[in-house]
């Protein structure tokens, strides 16, 4: 039940924030020997959890778009679209790639790389963007908007991050940096509950809830640990920016690859 409470609370902790937490899910299941439920209801429960957290801090603005989306030419109708537009190239690589890149690149290995040279990016990017330019999410644009999809794509390498994928491609797009999280934080749910679903199907035959204390445990903590963290984060992001987290990132990856290499 500690491990189920710890993978939760990494889960709320890494879903939204540029680091990965697919990465540290599987350095921490390694680290812990972790074993969930069968047919990988653990996982995606926790996920779940992350994304109600996102869905009860925008539900506001949700029905707002919602409800005025289908009006023309309205800033809801091109929050919709942009939205729509970054889902896209994650719907389509996703559909295509996810079983050759689970089976080839889930490994710590490759997380622990992955984390180093995101970092690595993210700080090179933080020092070098221009002043940004757009600063709502309808005046992002459908260009603009295919880009940051393409770099959401990125992400379903483990340990490249999400999140950090998406806020990144916006920044170079002259998204300002909350924005950009706001923006990577709501075109999260429709693309977790497109994965979810599809890893759902995926695994219909293994599903299995024996466990159900794990999966609740774990449920529970990703979603008030999400809530607390995505309101942090819009809170501050626009005075920290995003450096401290490139260098967690970099510092996360040597370690583990010194662990790794110890055995």
């Amino acid at each position: 039940m500690f491990d189920a409470f710890l993978m939760g609370l990494v889960e709320g902790l890494t879903e939204f924030l540029p680091i990965s937490s697919t990465g540290h899910l599987i350095l921490l299941g390694e680290l812990i020997g972790f074993q969930g439920p069968p047919g990988k209801v653990f996982e995606i429960s926790i996920q779940l959890g992350a994304i109600l957290a996102v869905i009860v801090i925008f539900w506001r603005k949700l029905l707002d778009v919602a409800l005025g989306m289908w009006k023309p030419r309205t800033p809801q109708r091109y929050f919709a679209v942009n939205i729509a537009l970054a889902f896209l190239p994650a719907m389509v690589i996703g559909a295509t790639l996810h079983g050759t890149i689970t089976s080839l690149l889930f490994n710590p290995w490759v997380v622990c790389f992955a984390l180093i040279i995101g970092g690595v990016v993210i700080i090179v990017i933080e020092r070098t963007i221009r002043v940004p330019t757009i600063r709502s999410i309808p005046e992002i644009g459908p260009l603009a908007a295919v880009l940051i999809g393409f770099g959401q794509a990125l992400a379903m390498i483990p340990g490249t991050s999400r999140s950090g994928a998406t806020i990144i491609t916006a920044l170079l797009c002259g998204v300002d940096r909350k924005t950009a999280a706001e923006f990577s934080f709501i075109l999260a749910i429709p693309t977790m509950l497109a994965a979810t679903a599809y890893s759902l199907l995926k695994a219909r035959n293994e599903i299995s809830f024996d466990g159900l204390s794990l999966i609740a445990i774990g449920f529970i903590t990703a979603f008030v640990v999400a809530l607390v963290t995505v309101r942090a984060v819009m809170a501050v992001i626009g005075r920290i920016g995003f450096t401290p987290f490139g260098w967690y990132r970099i510092a996360v990856g040597l370690v583990m690859l010194a662990v790794l290499s110890l055995g």
